[in-house]
Protein backbone atom coordinates (compact mmCIF):
# COMPACT_ATOMS: atom_id res chain seq x y z
CA UNK A 1 0.00 0.00 0.00
CA UNK A 2 1.42 3.35 -1.02
CA UNK A 3 1.28 6.29 1.32
CA UNK A 4 -0.18 9.47 -0.15
CA UNK A 5 1.96 12.55 -0.04
CA UNK A 6 1.18 15.51 2.17
CA UNK A 7 -2.18 16.99 1.08
CA UNK A 8 -2.24 14.61 -1.87
CA UNK A 9 -5.76 13.69 -2.85
CA UNK A 10 -7.04 12.26 0.44
CA UNK A 11 -6.24 15.25 2.62
CA UNK A 12 -4.41 13.03 5.10
CA UNK A 13 -0.93 13.95 6.22
CA UNK A 14 1.62 11.32 7.22
CA UNK A 15 4.20 12.61 9.65
CA UNK A 16 7.72 11.30 10.18
CA UNK A 17 8.28 9.30 13.39
CA UNK A 18 10.51 11.99 14.93
CA UNK A 19 7.55 14.40 14.88
CA UNK A 20 6.32 12.72 18.08
CA UNK A 21 9.30 14.18 19.98
CA UNK A 22 7.36 17.09 21.49
CA UNK A 23 3.88 16.38 20.19
CA UNK A 24 3.10 13.88 22.96
CA UNK A 25 3.75 16.49 25.65
CA UNK A 26 1.66 19.12 23.85
CA UNK A 27 -1.09 16.54 23.33
CA UNK A 28 -1.33 15.75 27.07
CA UNK A 29 -1.18 19.43 27.99
CA UNK A 30 -4.01 20.22 25.56
CA UNK A 31 -6.23 17.46 26.98
CA UNK A 32 -5.58 18.36 30.63
CA UNK A 33 -6.05 22.12 30.10
CA UNK A 34 -9.49 21.42 28.63
CA UNK A 35 -10.47 19.26 31.62
CA UNK A 36 -9.54 21.54 34.52
CA UNK A 37 -10.97 24.80 35.91
CA UNK A 38 -7.57 26.53 36.16
CA UNK A 39 -5.81 25.83 32.84
CA UNK A 40 -3.15 28.48 33.51
CA UNK A 41 -1.76 26.35 36.34
CA UNK A 42 -1.26 23.23 34.20
CA UNK A 43 2.37 22.38 33.57
CA UNK A 44 3.91 19.28 31.97
CA UNK A 45 7.38 17.79 32.13
CA UNK A 46 8.83 15.26 29.70
CA UNK A 47 11.63 12.84 30.59
CA UNK A 48 13.18 10.39 28.17
CA UNK A 49 15.15 7.37 29.37
CA UNK A 50 15.84 3.79 28.31
CA UNK A 51 12.37 2.67 29.43
CA UNK A 52 10.57 5.23 27.27
CA UNK A 53 8.99 8.63 27.76
CA UNK A 54 7.46 9.84 31.03
CA UNK A 55 5.11 12.81 30.92
CA UNK A 56 4.36 14.31 34.34
CA UNK A 57 1.40 16.65 34.72
CA UNK A 58 1.28 19.29 37.47
CA UNK A 59 -2.08 20.95 38.18
CA UNK A 60 -3.72 22.96 40.91
CA UNK A 61 -4.68 20.87 43.94
CA UNK A 62 -8.40 21.46 43.29
CA UNK A 63 -8.17 20.19 39.70
CA UNK A 64 -6.44 16.85 40.29
CA UNK A 65 -9.80 15.09 40.60
CA UNK A 66 -10.80 16.24 37.12
CA UNK A 67 -7.64 14.77 35.62
CA UNK A 68 -7.96 11.47 37.50
CA UNK A 69 -11.70 11.17 36.90
CA UNK A 70 -14.25 8.93 38.56
CA UNK A 71 -12.55 5.66 39.53
CA UNK A 72 -9.50 6.79 37.51
CA UNK A 73 -11.28 6.45 34.18
CA UNK A 74 -10.11 9.79 32.76
CA UNK A 75 -6.47 9.04 33.59
CA UNK A 76 -6.80 5.57 32.07
CA UNK A 77 -8.32 7.07 28.92
CA UNK A 78 -5.39 9.51 28.59
CA UNK A 79 -2.95 6.62 29.09
CA UNK A 80 -4.76 4.62 26.40
CA UNK A 81 -4.46 7.52 23.95
CA UNK A 82 -0.75 7.86 24.77
CA UNK A 83 -0.23 4.11 24.33
CA UNK A 84 -1.80 4.37 20.88
CA UNK A 85 0.35 7.36 19.99
CA UNK A 86 3.45 5.56 21.26
CA UNK A 87 2.63 2.37 19.36
CA UNK A 88 2.33 4.36 16.15
CA UNK A 89 5.90 5.61 16.63
CA UNK A 90 7.27 2.46 18.32
CA UNK A 91 7.73 4.15 21.72
CA UNK A 92 6.46 3.60 25.25
CA UNK A 93 4.83 6.71 26.69
CA UNK A 94 3.87 6.80 30.38
CA UNK A 95 1.68 9.37 32.11
CA UNK A 96 1.94 10.54 35.71
CA UNK A 97 -0.17 13.00 37.69
CA UNK A 98 1.84 14.86 40.30
CA UNK A 99 -0.03 15.61 43.52
CA UNK A 100 2.45 17.54 45.68
CA UNK A 101 0.09 18.53 48.51
CA UNK A 102 -1.85 15.26 48.77
CA UNK A 103 -0.32 14.34 52.14
CA UNK A 104 -1.18 17.67 53.77
CA UNK A 105 -4.74 17.65 52.55
CA UNK A 106 -5.50 14.11 53.66
CA UNK A 107 -4.43 14.62 57.25
CA UNK A 108 -5.17 18.30 57.95
CA UNK A 109 -8.36 17.42 59.87
CA UNK A 110 -6.67 14.76 62.00
CA UNK A 111 -5.85 15.80 65.55
CA UNK A 112 -2.37 15.40 67.04
CA UNK A 113 -3.32 12.34 69.12
CA UNK A 114 -4.09 10.17 66.10
CA UNK A 115 -1.48 7.88 64.60
CA UNK A 116 -0.15 8.87 61.17
CA UNK A 117 -0.07 6.24 58.39
CA UNK A 118 3.24 4.58 57.51
CA UNK A 119 3.80 6.72 54.38
CA UNK A 120 3.64 9.94 56.39
CA UNK A 121 5.53 8.56 59.37
CA UNK A 122 8.41 7.36 57.21
CA UNK A 123 8.82 10.79 55.64
CA UNK A 124 8.05 9.64 52.11
CA UNK A 125 7.38 12.64 49.87
CA UNK A 126 6.26 10.57 46.89
CA UNK A 127 2.51 10.74 47.33
CA UNK A 128 1.77 11.21 43.63
CA UNK A 129 -0.29 8.99 41.41
CA UNK A 130 2.02 6.52 39.66
CA UNK A 131 1.62 5.55 36.05
CA UNK A 132 -0.10 2.35 35.07
CA UNK A 133 1.66 0.00 32.74
CA UNK A 134 -0.06 -1.57 29.77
Amino acid sequence: MLRPEVNGGTGRTYLPPNYCMEFDQEFVEYIVKNLVNKPDEVRTERKVDEQGILITVHTAQDDIGYVIGKAGKTAIAIRTLLATLGAKHNMRISFRIDAPDAGKRRFEDADSSSVAPAAVASGSDDLSVDSLTF
